[in-house]
């Protein structure tokens, strides 16, 4: 049991600080990417940490199999450098117990990992996309730039001379919009000297009210334009309901992917079914490359082992897109790659036993 609790210690620990490293880098660059958009009045500020901690089951189920495979190359690695491992096997620890002792964490990172491609990262990219469909689509004053048009999604575009202090109120306002026209293509332009934002108590809808402008409609290539001159005007700007975001293989449950059952929903279940079944294949073939001589170093296998790594991790999205193109059977799938790299860490553990004798 201590030396259970030592092995793993080392182990966490070390992929703690490799997957710190690893999310710093990628939220880094997604954060990055939310900040422009922010900047660009495509999303109110406010949003940016809650699309970012959905996001994080997503750079969750990438980064930890990375990180417990990299972790076990350094921290056993180290333990070679030092003799412990040699300690414990004279101390009487087989190989097959070392094995059994590297398992039991890597099935609890399995289970984490499975958590998040199974069911929190499809939870997390629907609500993001419905956060990022709900923003295109509302005309908030939040994210309005006085002097930039600006625009909303739908067809909309918008422009306001000035906002207020408490940015309750716009100044000079100016919306463009697609209506309906006979041929589905009508203009609608409104001016106005004044707006403000309104919301439904009954309905959930939400209005611009308009003050002091003219709405003008046209139809393109038609000679024939509509004006309406008000005093006040109320445009409806979205509802309370459900964005529709479409049908995204992406964003699907794992039971609506096993229900749906064609060539793109298989393809993304299988992928989803696929990164916590890397991480104990990797588990096997990171304990015999975590083998090296003191004159190497602990970083003398690291890099065939990333070499490793990236190579399965490839040929697992080829088939993902292969299955989804229908050029590849679902049936036949992405196991057999699974299968190989089974059988290489097996033929690395067994021949890594036979050098060492240990």
């Amino acid at each position: 049991m201590i030396v259970f609790r030592y092995l793993t210690r080392e182990i966490l620990l070390t992929m703690s600080a490799v997957a710190g490293v690893l999310l710093l880098v990628i939220m880094g660059s997604r954060f990055i990417r939310y900040f422009t958009d922010a900047a660009q009045g495509e999303l109110p500020l406010s949003a940016l940490g809650s699309l970012m901690l959905f996001h994080m089951p997503s750079f969750m189920e990438l980064v930890l199999p990375l990180a417990f495979f990299i972790a076990i190359l350094l921290a056993y690695g180290q333990l070679y450098l030092n003799s412990e491992i040699t300690v414990l096997v004279a101390c009487g620890m087989s190989p097959s117990r070392l094995l059994q002792v590297t398992l039991l964490p890597a099935l609890l990172i399995a289970a984490l990992v499975g958590a998040c491609s199974l069911w929190l990262t499809p939870y997390g990219a629907l609500h993001n996309e419905r956060l990022i469909e709900q923003q295109k689509s509302q005309l908030d004053f939040s994210l309005l730039t006085p002097g930039r048009f600006q625009d909303f999604g739908s067809g909309r575009t918008a422009y306001t001379q000035a906002l207020n202090d408490d940015r309750s109120r716009m100044e000079d306002v100016f919306i463009s919009e697609q209506g309906k026209g006979s041929d589905g293509g009508q203009q609608v332009v409104t001016r106005a000297e004044s707006g403000y934002q309104t919301v439904d108590p009954k309905t959930g809808s939400r209005f611009l009210v308009l003050s002091n402008g003219t709405r003008y409609s046209v139809d393109p290539g038609s000679p024939v334009a509509e004006r309406l001159a008000f005093g006040s005007y109320a445009v409806r700007l979205s509802t309370d309901g459900e964005t529709d975001i479409g049908d995204d293989i992406e964003l699907m449950s794992t039971r609506k992917l096993v229900e749906q059952g064609d060539s793109e929903a298989m393809a993304q279940l299988q992928w989803r079914l696929s990164m916590p079944l890397m991480v104990p294949i990797l588990t096997l073939l990171a304990l015999p490359l975590s083998r090296v001589n003191p004159r190497q170093g602990r970083f003398a296998k690291l890099l065939p082992a990333l070499f490793l790594h990236v190579s399965y991790l490839s040929l697992l999205l080829a088939a993902q897109d292969a299955i989804a193109r229908g050029s590849l059977p679902a049936s036949v799938g992405m196991w057999p790659i699974h299968g190989v790299y089974l059988l290489l860490g097996l033929i690395l553990l067994r021949r890594d036993q036979r050098q060492g004798g240990r």
